[in-house]
């Protein structure tokens, strides 16, 4: 984060004893003159306020210990601290030949340490862990509130600085910090890193969003979880003045006396110091963002405000704030739900600086992160509660759309986005007598820093902004008896609520649709894996992780990518429709499985049987073969260097486990994930993982990588069949197939994909085509002009233009102007007269991007999957869940026409028939490539023409700046499949 290793100090005087002469030349953390306190009363007047960091906030009690330890606060032998007998290594130094020279590496826990014990916590040391063990207790006690730790960290290997006066010596690597204070959390510790040189309060947040040094819940707890109490390893033996020998390691560093400098940086290569240096990868890998707006973008698009320029309102609260940890003694009922940085020691890959399980070796002599935090964070469900695109579609709903019902749209929107924000701050107001309060936008821009009346919310502000997070899906309860021990628990606060109103006649599963799941038992976390080893995860945040294998199955996706919602009109409720339907298109597919923890289905297991894991968490590598990793990185017995006190190794001795699965989780949203690699600043996120720094690769870019290999390789095939030119005509049929468990664009209905057909002279010269964009990939015809449906607004957002025209599902293609779009458009209720909505009910309003305003369907082209059920078995299906017949119409296509393609599924085909009069040149050959639009034009016209909020500025900002040139969705459209020059056959 913030702390720059110095350089090499001075060679130190040289009327030293020999083995100090030794020392000094080896040992950078010596200093002339003594480093003790010289002021003893500002000491004394932090004594009592540094041993209470819950009393104050982050930011006032760092410069308070910050201001203890720089000025030797702890070295003072009057108050009573005691310290260890003599700087000693945490882990084996091993020498190798390399070069023509001995070089050196360092396999500890910390760089060498000596440990600085305040009173307290010596007292407790000789009371709890005596040098006797037959004397202690058989219940130790806990540590008292008020005891420190100061593990100084010096130059590796220990020997370089042993014999010299500790008080003479400067911690170059830092030290590490522990304050017992059973009030401000489970694990009763507060955690930090402190540097003296470089070092500086994490709050205000700085440039980078980095990790946190200092806190409550920190990732310290990987390691000091696995002691036996209390977390911590801590034993009398290595304490002066103590019985018995410290903690000795293997220490091969002979020829550090012989003038030959190691050529690494030791200290930089530990972890515990690696975390909180200040990252190296401050800029983006990949392409920059445009320094200015792109001319093409701003012609296109139309602003009813002015061009937003970088102004610090843009940005989304920093990641440094996200920080929301398991509190001292709250019931779990009341706090379900915590910020993934309370995971990210275990479960991510690097954590303790030693083992690198859930990696495996990238470019450039960097490790890829397969960890489930590494994969995670940087997808779409890590990002979803700082998605731009999300919340400036918020912003047209309740600014435009239905102004009437902002805050009914408000808290339904960000039951899912913003989830455990959401859920406990309605948890928190129903304890307080305030009933099911309405979540609200304005609260996820709360934070603890500076200190306010907003700060009040910043624990939500945190919760929410952290995404669909760990704590969501691994708490949820699955089944029907499970969901009927826990609806009445607090945890489930006004989940009943939310069912009644967008679930209103659904019973059984279908009552969760659109995030309305309830989370089983408060104090577990449920996982794939047998026999999880419990106790690190109880001692750091009180849950218990226990094996459930439905959370492999597909019920733990389908409850929120099953979108059904109310329809608004003038603040009323008018009938209620399915947004999305992926899990119920996966249903009714060849992949269902037939099951769900409730039991079988009607129609048994389809042919191709494969949940939405095995896609979207691959657990296989390219080869087809099972990932096998352990499954977190925490403080073993028999894989770390040996410490003190620690559990028995039956305990945290963890298994490798086969089947390990990523937790990658894209669909083809490249655009999302390039905003995040070009404006990390404005989205307030960090570019570079915590644990892994600079030895992993980029995790955005890994994260590209995904989408693009899930847009190759496992969502739609193309192919040219029945090619041939004649008869003053060229004629083709383009079969599209979809490889997707569900229909293909699915999800949000804005998402769509197209057909580009071009005819091509020898030289690959374009003669004719369809489904040709501009820059802005905008589909336009020969003559550059949009095509119908492309355009929706005016270009001062002042009218809607043709406000049904699109592009009809087409079987035969003729023009340049027509295009093959696979995509799902729906209308609103009229603006005046009453309302018909429903399934098959005609359009008589406006083309919408409002997910409350779905009246009628005004196609839905979307590839079928393949063995897409019969309408009376998908209702029974649907039944089977607890829904309607409407789910097994709305799930189905529409204004398909006759095609045959769209009864069973599995693709399309479309012929193309070119009159040769309308080609200029000789044709040689023909060309299909199939592109998708996350994001198309007229979805952002669209949101850029309905609001002028800050969200909807921050989405022009990125993506009027956003360099896509020379990636794969260049020209805003991502590349899929291509057919690849085909050559016409001569007649």
């Amino acid at each position: 984060m913030r702390l720059r290793l110095p350089a090499a100090a001075a060679l130190c005087a040289s009327l030293l004893l020999p083995i100090m002469a030794y020392a000094s030349e080896q040992c950078p953390a010596q200093q002339e003159t003594l480093q003790v306190p010289a002021d003893l009363a500002l000491c004394a007047s932090l004594e009592d306020d540094v041993r209470k960091p819950s009393q104050f906030t982050l930011d006032v009690y760092q410069q308070k210990l910050g201001t203890y330890l720089r000025a030797y606060c702890h070295r003072n032998p009057g108050s009573g601290w005691k310290a260890d007998k003599t700087i000693r290594d945490t882990g084996p130094f091993t020498a190798a030949l390399k070069d023509g020279k001995w070089v050196g590496s360092y396999h500890g826990t910390h760089a060498p340490v000596v440990i600085w014990y305040s009173p307290e916590m010596y007292t407790w040391l000789k009371a709890n862990r005596p040098a006797d063990e037959h004397l202690a207790p058989a219940n130790p006690a806990p540590v008292p509130d008020g005891a420190m730790m100061i593990k100084e960290m010096y130059p590796a290997p220990a020997a370089a600085c042993r014999g010299i006066d500790v008080n003479r010596l400067q911690p170059t690597s830092g030290a590490a910090v522990m304050v017992r204070d059973s009030k401000g959390a489970h694990d009763g510790w507060f955690w930090g890193w402190f540097g003296w040189k470089g070092w500086e309060p994490d709050w205000p947040a700085q440039a980078g969003n980095g990790y946190p040094n200092m806190g409550f819940g920190q990732y310290c707890v990987n390691c000091h979880a696995s002691a036996k109490d209390n977390s911590t390893f801590a034993a009398l033996r290595n304490i002066e003045g103590e019985a018995g020998k410290p903690l000795a390691f293997l220490s091969q560093h002979w020829f550090q006396g012989q003038g030959t400098q190691p050529d690494e940086n030791f200290a930089a290569l530990l972890n515990h110091l690696r975390v909180v240096q200040e990252s190296d990868d401050v800029t983006p890998q990949g392409a920059a963002a445009r320094t200015g707006y792109d001319p093409e973008f701003t012609k296109f698009f139309g602003l009813p405000f002015t061009k937003p320029e970088r102004l610090p309102s843009l940005a989304m609260p920093s990641q440094t704030y996200d920080n929301v940890w398991a509190q001292a003694g709250m019931p779990k009922t009341l706090q379900p739900f915590l910020t993934s940085d309370q995971c990210i020691g275990c479960h991510d890959a690097g954590s303790t600086g030693l083992q690198f399980d859930m990696t495996r070796p990238g470019h450039g002599g960097k490790l890829l992160n397969l960890s489930p935090f590494g994969t995670w964070s940087t997808s779409p469900m890590g990002l979803a509660g700082r998605d731009p695109i999300f919340f400036a579609q918020l912003s047209s709903e309740v600014e435009t759309f239905h102004r009437e019902s902002s805050k009914l749209v408000e808290d339904t929107c960000l039951g899912c986005h913003g989830v455990m924000g959401q859920r406990q701050f309605k948890i928190d107001q129903k304890a307080a007598g305030q009933g099911c309060t309405p979540f609200s936008r304005e609260v996820l821009n709360a934070t603890p820093f500076p200190t306010g009346p907003h700060a009040k919310n910043a624990a939500y502000g945190a919760l929410g902004r952290d995404g669909v997070s760990c704590t969501t899906c691994h708490t949820m309860a699955l089944s029907e008896s499970e969901r009927a021990k826990v609806a009445a628990e607090t945890q489930n606060s006004c989940v009943a609520e939310r069912q009644a109103f967008l679930n209103p006649d659904n019973k059984g599963f279908a009552k969760t649709f659109t995030g309305s799941f309830l989370t089983g038992a408060p104090d577990q976390i449920i996982g794939p894996f047998p026999d999880p080893k419990v106790k690190p995860m109880e001692n750091a945040l009180g849950l218990t992780p226990a094996h459930n294998t439905q959370i492999q199955s597909a019920e733990v996706c389908g409850s929120c990518h099953t979108v059904h919602l109310p329809v608004l009109n003038k603040g009323k409720v008018i009938g209620h429709t399915y947004e999305q339907t992926t899990y119920a298109e996966w249903a009714f597919s060849d992949y269902r499985t037939g099951l769900t923890p409730d039991g079988p289905l009607p129609m048994g297991p389809g042919a191709k049987v494969e949940t939405c894991q095995g896609c979207h968490m691959p657990s296989r590598d390219a080869e087809g073969k099972p990932i096998r990793s352990k499954i977190a990185s925490i403080q073993e017995h028999s894989n770390f260097p040996e410490a003190d006190n620690t559990l028995e190794p039956e305990e945290i001795d963890l298994e490798v486990r086969e089947g390990f699965a990523s937790h990658v989780l894209v669909g083809l949203n490249t655009f999302l994930i390039k905003m995040a690699q070009q404006f990390p600043d404005i989205m307030g996120i960090r570019t570079q993982d915590p644990m892994l720094t600079r030895k992993g690769l980029d995790p955005l870019l890994y994260t590209e990588q995904a989408i693009a290999h899930q847009a190759e390789a496992k969502t739609a095939d193309i192919r040219v069949s029945n090619l041939t030119m004649n008869n003053g005509a060229i004629e083709a049929d383009i079969n599209v197939m979809n490889k997707a468990g569900h229909k293909f664009p699915s999800g949000v209905g804005f998402r769509r994909a197209f057909v580009e057909f071009q005819v091509l002279d020898r030289d690959g010269a374009t003669l004719w085509s369809s489904g040709r964009t501009n820059a802005m990939g905008v589909l336009t015809d020969e003559k550059g002009e949009p095509i119908d449906g492309e355009v929706w607004w005016n270009s001062d957002c002042s009218v809607r233009q043709n406000p049904l025209a699109h592009q009809p599902h087409y079987q035969v293609i003729t023009q340049q102007n027509q295009a093959q779009i696979y995509q799902e458009l729906v209308s609103s209720p009229p603006a005046d007269g009453p309302a018909q909505c429903g399934v098959g009910s005609r359009p008589a309003g406006e083309l919408t991007t409002s997910f409350l305003s779905i009246c009628s369907n005004v196609k839905d082209n979307r590839l079928l999957p393949k063995g897409f059920l019969k309408r009376d078995e998908r209702i029974a299906v649907a039944q089977a869940l607890g829904a309607g017949s409407e789910l097994a119409d709305e799930a189905g296509p529409a204004q398909v026409g006759d095609d045959p393609d769209y009864a069973a599924g599995g693709g399309d085909t479309v012929r193309y028939r070119i009159d040769l009069a309308q080609v200029k040149g000789v044709p040689a050959a023909v060309q299909a490539t199939l592109y998708y639009q996350a994001t198309p034009p007229f979805y952002l016209q669209d949101r850029f023409c309905t609001s002028k909020s800050t969200d909807t500025e921050r989405l022009f900002f990125m993506a009027g700046r956003l360099n896509l040139e020379g990636s794969k969705a260049e020209n805003w459209k991502l590349r899929m499949v291509s057919t690849g020059q085909v050559a016409l056959p001569q007649p």
